[in-house]
């Protein structure tokens, strides 16, 4: 990801790009000096495999998993590609093109250069030019993915400029296969998982995540990461698995989605408040607009991470490292910040580690050693430590006396959806139970715009 501002500076840092390889295990970093290679095989070692001082302001950086070929742009000469062989030394080939490079993409058997009006994509073996999308919608961000499987070996790129829709390329048989209606804004961020049968999508509201069947482009998820305010999702990335899906934006607030169908569970009488309202709330939901009903369904943040910036540019991955899930984040600041998972209980995880990336003195850990006296322990569960130091309650807020059925409570509804108010008096009663508050309650939604 280019960690430039649109000026083409770095920020505070040397930093100008990074990315994490295909399978995570590796870091690359482009600076103002040249680029290097970041191992993650540790936590609190962040081991330099390999730095390069030859090209200066390495704006892209692309390794093919964990070889030597590498993929190598620079601001200095941004129409131009050099493929080199990193550990011998030596440039592979070159190529030159129209107009300025905006992204390059690897797998094993294809590399795909983006530029702002058509991709180019290569054979990776001999590096021949196979076919030339000309005439794509204007894409001044070089936005794209390639899936890294050679079973489904398949392109993604947005089809439209002004609409969130996804254009979707074979690029093993060279053809188009699939066009998938995403969003209704324009797209901000795309994502394979390692499969190449999932297509995770964001738009420039980054409110709503999808996750889509390829090539069918069936909507197999929705997960809402916010609804208060419109963020710009920085990356997405799945875990190796295709278990997990994170979600990095401007915001200090990284969320983390868990991809699994929720079971159907018997029907059962509800006998408390609580289930008397959601039994409620479901029944009604044929009567509200599509906006509030698409609510119920979608998923929310199985975990989340906070980190200490906002504003910076980002890009997040999730690895396995020692065995444990971790998510990796590495930001404009300078910093890989490394993260734990708990893939039992998500919830908020915790910083293990930060490392600099661009080569200066790292200053004392105080983000670390302050958020470790408020973090749980490796030994902790995140239960424990989430309940420890805070007062349980064992009444419930609301008491239901079942036995009384004489009283009976209409909830009233006030919906906000995109400046229009609609009341609804659902008449929704609450029949056998008798609320010892007076008043009637009253649901407000205040709802976004979902794409």
């Amino acid at each position: 990801m280019n960690l430039a501002s649109q000026s083409g500076e770095a920020g505070c840092s040397q930093l100008l790009f990074a990315n994490f390889n295909q399978d995570n295990t590796s870091l690359a970093v482009g600076t103002k000096s040249g680029y290097k290679f970041f191992s993650l095989s540790a936590v609190d070692k962040l081991e330099q495999i390999y730095e390069c001082t030859d090209t200066e302001d390495v704006c892209i950086v692309e390794r093919l998993f964990s070889s030597s070929l590498v993929a190598i742009v620079s601001l200095k000469a941004p129409r131009k590609l050099k493929v080199c062989h990193f550990k011998k030394g030596t440039e592979i080939c070159n190529y030159s093109y129209s107009n300025t490079i905006l992204a390059v993409k690897l797998n094993r058997q294809r590399l795909i250069v983006c530029l702002e009006e058509s991709l180019y994509i290569h054979n990776i073996r001999d590096m021949k030019v196979l076919h030339t999308i000309r005439e794509t919608p204007p894409n001044p961000s070089g936005l794209c993915s390639l899936s890294i499987s050679n079973d489904n070996c398949y392109l993604a790129y947005p089809g439209s400029a002004t609409i969130g829709e996804v254009q979707v390329f074979d690029t093993v048989n060279l053809r188009a296969a699939n066009m998938i209606p995403a969003h209704d804004s324009p797209l901000a961020a795309l994502a394979f998982d390692a499969s190449g049968t999932k297509l995770a999508t964001a738009s420039e509201k980054g409110t709503v995540i999808r996750v889509f069947s390829i090539p069918e482009g069936q909507k197999l998820f929705e997960f809402r990461r916010g609804v208060k305010r419109c963020v710009s999702i920085c990356s997405l990335a799945f875990s190796m698995e295709g278990l997990y899906l994170s979600a990095s934006s401007n915001t200090e607030t990284v969320h983390i989605f868990k991809l699994e169908t929720q079971k159907e569970k018997p029907a059962e009488e509800p006998t408390t408040w609580g289930g008397y309202l959601g039994k409620v709330l479901m029944a009604s939901t044929t009567y509200l607009p599509s906006q509030v009903t698409e609510m119920f369904t979608q998923g929310r943040a199985f975990a989340t991470v906070r980190l200490p910036f906002s504003g910076h540019k980002n890009i997040c991955a999730l690895a396995l490292i020692q065995k444990i899930p971790r998510l990796l984040v590495a930001a404009a600041d300078g910093y890989l910040y490394l993260y734990n998972l708990d893939p039992q209980e998500g919830g908020e995880c915790t910083l293990m580690k930060q490392h600099r990336l661009d080569g200066s003195a790292e200053p004392p850990n105080e983000i670390l050693e302050q958020g470790s006296h408020d973090r749980p322990l490796n030994a902790q569960t995140y239960n424990s430590a989430a309940t420890k130091g805070k007062q349980t309650h064992n009444k419930p807020f609301y008491t239901v006396d079942i036995q009384q059925i004489d009283s009976v409570y209409p909830i009233n509804c006030i919906l906000f959806c995109n400046r229009s108010v609609f009341y609804l008096d659902l008449k929704m009663y609450l029949f056998g139970a008798r609320l010892r508050s007076s008043a009637s309650p009253c649901l407000v939604w205040t709802l976004g715009s979902t794409s």
